[in-house]
């Protein structure tokens, strides 16, 4: 399984799954990540907290928590 926080800056990758559950699943899922939806690494903080990405036309900061409950290919 690799998650996102896994993926290296550069690469576009496609959501195969969220973890997580409730409040912080339902968070993720209202800033655009979703099943099936590609994502690209834009760039990674000098200490790898957060990583921004962007998603569905638009920039979006995650830390890395948020980024390892998200399963990607």
């Amino acid at each position: 399984m690799k998650t996102l926080r896994q993926a290296k800056v550069g690469d576009t990758v496609k959501v195969v799954k969220l973890h997580g559950e409730g409040a912080v699943k339902r968070r993720i899922m209202d800033m655009g990540i979703t099943k099936g939806v590609e994502v690209h690494i834009r760039k990674v903080a000098p200490l790898g907290d957060p990583v921004e990405v962007n998603v569905r036309g638009y920039e979006l900061s995650l830390r890395k928590a948020d980024a390892e409950m998200i399963e990607v290919e």
